[in-house]
């Protein structure tokens, strides 16, 4: 996209009220210099003759730039800056030292202290004008931004909260099998998708997906994966079925993203499973009755988007009461802690069979504690979600 700096300069403009410059200087021909300096510059000049009355005046007035002595009386120009940079109010407001101090060590405290820049007395008349319309320049650019970012924070809330919408308000009571569920989006809105819906005789459709991605795209392919599922005219019954569908509507519109989904058919009166996966991950049991966990490995077929096909494998399980059935995203296996290591599948495997309850919530809360400890202080990478039952 080419640049166009007429229009960004606009942009500015429009949203900018008269920038504030405040000059700190005990000597008052040192003031009197720099303001007649800065004559030139369309902004406002703001006077203080030493550090307290600078402080009084950043916190009042917020100024956009701040020219700074550095040898004052009472409180010195480091001292300004060390208390303007430790409040959250006044932190971001620049700061150009003032000194006939030419001391690289003078130069270097300044700097840590959080000073943008440093200018040596007496003052050159271009290069103080040169500096000043820079800084403020920055300035500028850094508070649009900022703004920028708070509009678009603003608009990844609202759609977060309409995609949530989407998602069931409340899992139903099944007879024969308890539900649970977790969901959490990496930032905002995100691309996984869980659903149930009932079929006749007791049976009962579970869906599960993941939109690549993250953020607003991976959010409006959640959307239309949630509307194919909605619109699927078909029999609900036959798993394969009902992915065919949904990949050949999305192979029109997703690429090129894609969609990994599994939709399993679960039949509460005879205790079966039967399911078919679009390169998503496979489910995992525990056995209860053999104190066994395992995956329920079954073939798969490329992610909805990717390319047409005419037919989905389908596996299908026998249950048994106690037994636990859980689904999930990648984010989960996929989340890695501060050394790189990925939480992984088997751990989650083992954290199905350890706990004890009978309480699937209780059971997914304790897999999420884990999760999180594991992760430390490193952020979630991906969206998650856990979708688990326990056959009454």
């Amino acid at each position: 996209m080419e640049y166009d700096q007429s229009k960004v300069s606009r942009m500015l403009k429009s949203n900018n009220k008269r920038e504030i410059v405040l000059l700190v200087d005990d000597n008052p021909t040192n003031l009197q210099v720099l303001r007649h300096t800065l004559s030139d510059i369309d902004c406002k000049i703001l006077i203080a003759k030493n550090g307290q009355t600078a402080l009084a005046i950043a916190l009042e007035d917020r100024p956009d730039l701040i020219l700074l002595d550095i040898m004052m009386p009472g409180i010195d120009g480091f001292e300004v800056c060390r208390r303007l940079k430790s409040d959250p109010s006044t932190e971001d407001i620049p700061v150009i030292f003032l000194s006939s101090l030419d001391d690289t060590e003078d130069k270097v405290r300044g700097l840590q202290l959080g000073a943008v820049d440093y200018m040596s007395k007496p003052f050159q008349p271009e290069e103080v004008k040169a500096r000043v319309n820079t800084h403020l320049t920055i300035h500028r650019l850094r508070r649009e931004v900022q703004m920028q970012k708070k509009q678009l924070e603003r608009e990844l809330q609202v759609v977060s909260e309409v995609q949530r919408r989407l998602l069931p308000k409340k899992l139903p009571v099944i007879r024969g099998i308890d539900l649970a569920v977790y969901y959490a989006t990496s930032r905002y809105a995100g691309g996984d998708y869980y659903d149930v819906i009932e079929i006749s005789g007791n049976q009962w459709g579970f869906l599960i997906a993941d939109a690549e991605g993250h953020s607003a795209p991976a959010a409006v392919l959640m959307a239309m994966t949630c509307s194919l599922f909605h619109s699927y005219s078909g029999s609900l019954t036959e798993p394969g079925e009902v992915l065919t569908f949904m990949n050949r509507i999305l192979c029109k519109f997703a690429e090129p993203s894609f969609v990994t989904a599994l939709y399993a058919v679960f039949d509460a009166h005879h205790r079966t499973l039967k399911f078919a996966r679009a390169g998503h991950p496979p489910p995992i049991i525990y056995q209860r009755s053999e104190n066994r966990q395992l995956e329920l490995v079954s073939k798969t077929v490329s992610p909805l988007g990717v390319y047409p096909y005419d037919k989905v494998p389908v596996a299908k399980t026998n249950l048994k009461r106690g037994d636990r059935l859980l689904f999930y995203t990648d984010g989960i296996p996929e989340r890695f802690n501060n050394e790189g290591k990925a939480y992984g599948a088997v751990r989650l495997l083992k954290r199905l069979a350890e706990n004890r309850s009978n309480s699937p919530q209780q059971i997914l809360d304790k897999i999420i504690e884990d999760v999180e400890r594991f992760a430390g202080e490193r952020p979630p990478d991906d969206d998650q979600a856990l979708f688990l039952g326990i056959v009454a």
